[in-house]
Order: structure tokens, then C-alpha cells, then sequence
């Protein structure tokens, strides 16, 4: 387990992790500059990490738990800091929030009660995602760049998320629903 903690995307993970506590400093004291660059820094290593545990053969288990929660965790915790300071509406965050929090607890429910692991992301939930990071990049971008192609692209952006947090949601619980219904293979026979 120790191999898990020394691997490289891990340590990028990990990074991306300790970052969340200075980006929600620099919004709440009004460092938007910071806060844009130190949310540029964690997009870059979550890419590196994805990379370097190809290209090195480093991919952990730990690694498959720990990256999507770091992302999650950063995401979601962005745009709480955001809405507190008056940034995003209170009907982005809480759709964001919801999701998440059924998602995340319909899957621990899912793997201790029926050992289910495998909970790949759909195209509605990649949508999402890449609906988030470019809301919360213009959201950012807007505090100190608001030109009027930033503000369209802030406007966009987070109505897209609302549609495919709300898509997405509907979706994931679709495809646990065919999932349970699976028979289970008979033992024995």
C-alpha cells in the first residue's frame, strides 16, 4: 500500500487535494487572480495524473478512488465558495450538491450492501463535468476579466451545468436501476 502513496499521479492527486484550502482562501479574501491560477494548477495536474499513470504503469487502486473524489472535492467545494461569496446562484450549487451527494452516497450503499464497484461515468456525467470546469474557469475569469465573450461564456456555462447536472443525475440513476435488476448468476448448477 505504501507503493500506492509514492506513485507519482498519486502525488499529483494528492497535490490537487491540498490545494482546495488555498483556492477557498483566495475567493473568500477576494484573490480572484490567485484563485484562477491555483484552479488552472489543479487542472493541470489532473490531467498529469491521468497521463503519468499511463505512461509510467502506475495506476493504483488507490489512484481509481482517490482521483475522481479529489476532483469532486474540488469541484463541488468551488462552487460553495463561490455562491457564498455571490458568484453562483444558489440553484447551480444546491443541483451540483444534490447530485453529487446521491451519487456518492447511492454508490457507497451499492458497493457495502452488493460489492458493486464499477461506476463509470456516462457521457452525461463527462458533459457535466466539462460543463462545471468551464463554468467555474469563467466565473473566475469574470471577477477580473469580465469582458462580454467571458460573460456569455459564464452565462452558458452554468446553465449548461444545471442541464446536465439534472441529466446526468436522471442517467446515473437509470443505469443503477437496470444494474439491480440483473439477475444474479445462480451458484452451484
Amino acid at each position: 500500500m505504501m507503493n500506492d502513496f509514492r506513485a507519482a499521479p498519486n502525488q499529483l492527486t494528492f497535490l490537487r487535494l491540498c490545494i482546495i484550502p488555498f483556492l477557498v482562501l483566495a475567493v473568500l479574501d477576494g484573490h480572484f487572480r490567485t484563485a484562477f491560477a491555483l484552479f488552472v494548477v489543479a487542472g493541470i495536474s489532473d490531467g498529469l495524473d491521468g497521463l503519468l499513470a499511463r505512461l509510467l504503469h502506475q495506476s493504483t487502486v488507490l489512484g481509481q478512488y482517490l482521483d475522481p473524489v479529489a476532483d469532486k472535492l474540488l469541484l463541488s467545494t468551488l462552487f460553495l465558495v463561490l455562491h457564498h461569496q455571490g458568484l453562483i446562484s444558489r440553484r447551480v450549487t444546491v443541483l451540483v450538491f444534490a447530485r453529487d451527494f446521491g451519487v456518492l452516497i447511492v454508490g457507497a450503499i451499492l458497493y457495502a450492501s452488493m460489492g458493486m464497484r464499477d461506476f463509470r461515468p456516462s457521457i452525461f456525467g463527462k458533459a457535466n463535468t466539462f460543463a462545471q470546469i468551464v463554468a467555474l474557469v469563467a466565473v473566475l475569469l469574470a471577477t477580473f476579466y469580465a469582458t462580454a465573450p467571458v460573460i456569455f461564456v459564464r452565462h452558458w456555462a452554468l446553465n449548461a451545468t444545471m442541464v446536465f447536472t439534472v441529466l446526468s443525475g436522471f442517467n446515473y440513476a437509470w443505469r443503477v436501476a437496470r444494474r439491480m435488476s440483473v439477475p444474479a448468476p445462480a451458484v452451484g448448477g
